[in-house]
């Protein structure tokens, strides 16, 4: 499955998960389910996969993690803020950096319209 392919699965089941719990619930919770929504679709996915930050040529075990890896492909970042900021917009960046990924998708469950809450980033 090619990434548009997979981002497009991923954001189905995405929608899916908040139009059945719609905003105000922890971030936890939206996970769980959209793991469960992604599984049900065949899709492989860890949850919490630890990141590494490497610096001159040390590997740094920080206790950095990614909410969603999707097929070892796309990272999903999981939010329940009132509103992205550009700290929110770095931490994808970096994740995508250090795990040298090229697709990432920031989701803020906390919204009204998910359509709202959806940040694409390709590297």
């Amino acid at each position: 499955m090619n990434q548009n392919d997979l981002t497009h699965e991923i954001l189905d089941s995405a929608y899916k998960v908040h139009s059945a719990l719609g905003p105000g619930l922890l971030e936890s919770a939206y996970q769980t389910c959209l793991i469960h929504e992604l599984n049900k679709k065949g899709l492989e996915t860890i949850a919490e996969q630890p990141v590494p930050i490497v610096y001159d040529d040390i590997k740094l075990d920080c206790g950095y993690r990614l909410d969603i890896l999707v097929e070892n492909t796309v990272i999903i970042e999981l939010k329940t803020v009132e509103a992205f900021t550009d700290v929110h917009t770095a931490q994808i960046l970096t994740y995508l950096k250090f795990s040298i990924k090229h697709v990432g998708l920031l989701i803020n469950f906390n919204v009204k319209s998910l359509k709202n809450g959806i940040r694409r980033f390709v590297l």
